[in-house]
């Protein structure tokens, strides 16, 4: 009759659960690694920094710009005439003034080069109409803010580490969103173990306190066994009750991170993972080619550099130089506007030298250095920890196996030593005591293999973080590139 009800619950328990969706843990992880919210978040933060590098590529191509200015006026306003009076005149004109520009930056020197080309018409109303023009069909000119300060020519060293450094970053948030979703995965999987032990032990205690009563009435057990086994009963309803509900917010919060249409989801133990060893030196070689960590400690070096040569160009001398050649000419008649040329050119240089200034120039320079002394002093440490890090989890990880193989063994034997303690005390061999302690062992020995399985996985999936190499292909992880319009 036992083996009848026993057949009966398994065949229910496994209609129910084969109309949930079922999710292995690479199913999972591919879903969350191209539908989850954090992917989508991710390739935003991707995308502006893709747009960013591509910014700095267009910023050393020419550009080309027409200016068109129409203005309108008729007011009276205050000329100086030539006699070098100020009078006051009424003016009704319009002017259309045009121009079109060619610019270039200049990355060797920090300048930027202009071809520039202009057309002005002003027409007066009023009594004597009249028209006249101005045109510069050719001008060059070049403008460099200081000749000791080059800002091109650090954008040129940070930009593409800035690039490689969110390429980089993409793959190992990535192999973060694995390591989330394999802690969400075990999250919900050791949920689906509670809550079928507690369903189990409830049907056992259902089967044991009927076979109590029966004890009971013939007079084979005290009444404090009976009532034991009651209280045994009742706290099985409330555990069932309890893992129910963190059964259902597991649940959710796997669906929502892999962005699923429903919650009712089926687990499963993930399958065992090839074998494989992994050296210090292996995992250490990886992670400095392969880490975005390696490349930011340049990054913030140089941004530290780059700070220090500005408060050094600009703080001890300044020397700014604007050039412009042309040609330019001016007629009342269109027709002739391009028949004569004058010269149009003109140079100018600025020079600032600081005197006395209480320090200050010194104080920006000595400050820029302090910054280069501690972000050296965080890269050094950085390093160290970033080197730590990778060598304990190597270590770590190399025990990782055994440890899941010593708790699979030891659920096995609490399972075996659950079975025989049961059938004993329906042979009226052992105590209510007994059994319950036989349970209580059994049930953690569950969960303690259930947690062994996720910390070998997790520290699986870590490992491929630190070093972003997959050990079992061996070769470095990709991802394919995004692509943006």
């Amino acid at each position: 009759m036992k083996k009848i009800l026993f057949l009966l619950t398994v065949s229910l328990c496994m209609s129910g659960y084969a109309q949930k969706r079922e999710v292995k843990l690479t199913e999972a992880i591919h879903l969350a690694q191209s539908n989850s919210p954090e992917y989508q978040a991710l390739v935003n933060t991707t995308q502006r920094q893709y747009w960013r590098y591509r910014n700095y590529l267009a910023s050393f191509l020419p550009g080309l710009s027409l200016n068109l200015s129409p203005t309108y006026a008729n007011s009276v306003n205050r000329i100086t005439n030539d006699l070098g009076q100020d009078i006051f005149v009424s003016q009704n004109q319009s002017i259309i003034d045009a121009g079109l520009s060619l610019t270039q930056q200049v990355p060797y020197t920090g300048g930027i080069f202009a071809v520039n080309s202009q057309l002005q018409r002003i027409d007066r109303f009023g009594d004597n109409n009249s028209t006249s023009y101005s045109v510069v069909p050719f001008s060059i000119s070049y403008f460099q803010n200081s000749v000791f300060y080059n800002p091109f020519k650090w954008d040129k060293k940070i930009e593409p580490l800035m690039y490689e450094e969110s390429k980089r970053e993409f793959i190992e948030r990535m192999e973060d969103i694995s390591l989330t979703t394999c802690r969400r995965y075990f999250d919900l999987l050791k949920a689906q173990e509670q809550l079928q032990i507690a369903k189990r032990n409830l049907s056992n205690q259902d089967t044991l306190l009927q076979i109590a009563k029966g004890r009971f009435d013939i007079g084979k057990i005290a009444e404090n066994d009976l009532l034991q086994m009651e209280l045994r009963h009742l706290n099985s309803q409330n555990t069932v009750t309890t893992n129910e509900i963190t059964f259902k917010r597991a649940s959710q919060d796997l669906a929502r991170f892999l962005n699923l249409d429903t919650e009712d989801l089926a687990l499963y133990e993930p399958e065992e993972l090839t074998q494989f060893s992994v050296s210090v030196e292996k995992a250490l070689e990886e992670a400095y080619d392969n880490r975005k960590s390696v490349i930011e400690f340049r990054r913030r070096r140089l941004e530290m550099e780059k700070q220090l040569a500005e408060a050094r160009g600009n703080n001890r001398l300044r020397l700014r130089v604007n050039a412009n050649f042309g040609l330019n000419g001016q007629s009342d008649d269109y027709n002739t506007l391009f028949q004569d040329y004058d010269q149009q050119q003109n140079i100018s240089a600025r020079l600032e030298i600081p005197i006395f200034d209480w320090g200050v120039s010194k104080s920006k320079r000595k400050m820029a250095e302090a910054d280069l002394d501690l972000t050296d002093t965080n890269i050094k440490q950085e390093r160290q920890a970033f080197e730590q890090e990778i060598y304990l989890h190597t270590l770590n990880w190399s025990n990782q196996r055994g440890f899941l193989v010593t708790a699979e063994k030891a659920k096995e034997v609490a399972l075996k030593r659950y079975e025989i303690t049961k059938k004993r005390y329906v042979l009226g061999k052992i105590t209510i005591t007994d059994l319950n302690l036989a349970q209580q062992e059994k049930d953690k020995a569950i969960i303690d293999y259930l947690n062994s399985l996720e910390r070998f996985w997790s520290d699986y999936y870590l490992l491929r973080k630190l070093t972003l190499f997959d050990f079992i292909a061996d070769q470095k992880i990709t991802v394919d590139e995004l692509v943006f319009d």
